[in-house]
């Protein structure tokens, strides 16, 4: 017989699970809900698809992980539950504005303050601890950092349903969720699944800029423009830097066109509201940025992961796409960078910017100093040699 409300508590699914939801909700999480471990194999079937076709690029920890990744309980065998937590972020106005502005950089929304894994690790560290002393389980927690299908177990717990982007769509908050995972001992009553509400729309599909969804329902990383920005390491592919626009650092355009997202109110967690330092920064600036410079301006972002030579690729890209004469100089400065990464990429901006005479002049004068191969490649393909 249980001895104490705790016990009591644990030894009831349905009670545990209502209690830790009380608890998730008045620690700040905005949703939250319960999913067996079991309820997601048919997404590890997906994702082992997803790997074999080469669908995730350069990510290698994924195929890495793959065994592991496929069951939560392959990660953690005592796991009987997954709490499944949400943060809204959405943002105050309209995520894609800054497109318009080509002379400016459009960074993702998820990215536009403090880094989101911080805030979400640190609540869902005091939910376990609460769980451990209060209903005597065992708990582990994971933001993004550890071989678990975070979204559709989110999926599963009844937080929304994955769209036809392949992220989360909840009808509360729309596309704008971070997701944190709970697994523990205890044995909680799961939540029902959310129904698919996408219908017959695709709005997030035609809004890829680069074509990243071969299908509803399918990703290509490799084309998707958060995957080049965040992920990729080398140089951005010749075919899609037109297509990237001036988005530096991830891209929202599926996720803001969801029309589930009229139900979204801005974001009320101040460490996610945007910095107007970032909402739509000069290009002309970030281009100048030194490593010091990059981790000043980034502090306490997780742009700061991609480092100062990947985020200034990124640039040099929205800087050819800009159509501004006037930033050619800006993108001159760099073609004596001390990274292969960032000289390339200034070679391609300024391709797109000088009138071809002055381009070819300007290769004469560079390009016979130039040692990296890379780099003699995108002087060559920029004046339109093959």
């Amino acid at each position: 017989m249980p001895t104490s409300t705790s016990d009591a508590a644990a030894s009831d699914p349905e009670r545990a699970a209502r209690r830790i939801r009380d608890r998730a909700l008045a620690l700040g999480f905005d949703a939250v809900g319960v999913a067996r471990p079991e309820s997601v194999a048919g997404a590890g079937r997906r994702l082992a698809e997803f790997v074999a076709d080469g669908r995730h690029g350069d990510m290698g920890w994924l195929a890495d992980t793959l065994d592991r990744r496929r069951h939560p309980r392959a990660l953690w065998p005592e796991a009987r539950s997954a709490v499944m937590v949400a943060q809204n972020y959405a943002p105050p106005g309209d995520p894609l504005a800054a497109l318009a502005d080509r002379e400016a950089g459009c960074v993702s929304v998820h990215a536009r303050n403090r880094d989101y894994h911080r805030l979400l690790k640190g609540r869902l560290k005091q939910l376990g601890g609460w769980i451990a002393a209060r209903l005597d389980a065992e708990i582990k927690v994971f933001v993004d950092t550890a071989p678990l299908l975070e979204k559709p177990l989110a999926a599963a717990a009844g937080l929304g349903w994955q769209g036809k982007h392949t992220n989360l769509v909840s009808r509360a908050h729309g596309s704008w969720l971070f997701l944190g995972a709970l697994l523990s001992t205890l044995d909680l009553a799961p939540g029902a699944p959310e129904a698919d509400r996408c219908g017959g729309c695709r709005r997030c599909l035609d809004a890829c800029p680069t074509g990243a969804f071969p299908a509803p329902y399918q990703l290509d990383a490799r084309r998707c423009v958060s995957y080049l920005t965040i992920e990729h390491k080398g140089h951005i592919p010749r075919p899609l830097r037109a297509a990237m626009g001036n988005r530096i650092y991830g891209c929202d355009d599926c996720l803001a066109v969801c029309p589930w997202n009229k139900f979204a109110a801005p974001t009320a967690e101040p460490a996610l509201a945007p910095r107007k330092s970032l909402a739509a920064p000069r290009l002309a600036e970030l281009s100048a940025l030194d490593d010091s410079g990059f981790r000043a301006l980034f502090s306490g972002s997780p742009v700061k992961r991609i480092g100062r030579d990947r985020f200034l690729r990124n640039v040099l890209v929205a800087i050819g796409n800009s159509g501004a004469p006037a930033l050619a100089a800006r993108a001159e400065a760099r073609l004596g960078d001390a990274s292969p990464l960032v000289r390339a990429a200034a070679i391609w901006a300024l391709s797109r910017l000088l009138p071809a005479a002055e381009f070819a002049a300007l290769r004469a004068r560079r390009a016979g100093g130039e040692a990296d191969p890379d780099v003699l490649e995108e002087w060559r393909a920029g004046g339109g040699e093959s």
